[in-house]
Formats: structure tokens, sequence, C-alpha cells
């Protein structure tokens, strides 16, 4: 039973989920949270389809290549977000307005 379409709403839900988290919440740690959730999603996709493709190992490739970036994209995110922490005692985002000019 090749059935494709559980993987797409499990990673649709999640991909809806993370864009929730990064529109709704005003902590930028969550906003990175939400950003990984839908990384992840994107990684499901790519196992998913990888199924179906004749080259299975790409899509796994992808998505390994996913990880690497979104880990270090975590490692860089939090260093800023400790960095605006100590300069300006906070980290809302609607709070810094000055890195908008």
């Amino acid at each position: 039973m090749n059935n494709l379409t559980p993987y797409l709403i499990v990673s649709a839900i999640l991909f809806a989920i993370g864009f929730a988290v990064i529109v709704t919440k005003k902590n930028l740690i969550l906003m990175l949270m939400g950003v990984e959730l839908m990384l992840n999603a994107v990684n499901i996709n790519f196992v998913a389809f990888s199924k179906f493709d004749k080259i299975p190992e790409k899509g796994q490739i992808f998505a390994l290549f996913i990880m690497l970036v979104a880990a270090s994209e975590v490692a860089v995110g939090l260093a800023i977000i400790l960095k605006i922490k100590k300069y300006y005692e906070n980290i809302n985002p609607e709070k810094l307005t000055e890195l908008k000019n």
C-alpha cells in the first residue's frame, strides 16, 4: 500500500502550526521554534516523496541538508537573540524599534 496522503496531511498540519506560531507569537525564541516546525514539515514531504522516486536517496539527502541548515540556523539565531537580550534587555520583536531603521 503506497498511500502518500497521511504524510501530506501531517506535513500540512505541522507547516500550518509553525506558520501560526510565527505570525501570532511575540517571543523571538518561539518564532524560531515555528521556523523549525516548518522545516520539519518540508522534511516529511521530501522523505515521503522520495519513496516514489526512481532514486529514493535524493529526498533523504535533501532532508539531511535541511537538518544541517536548521541546526546552524538555531545556533546563529540563538546567538543573535542572546545578544539582543543583553543589549536591549528585551526580546519582544514589537518593542525593538531601533532595528527597523
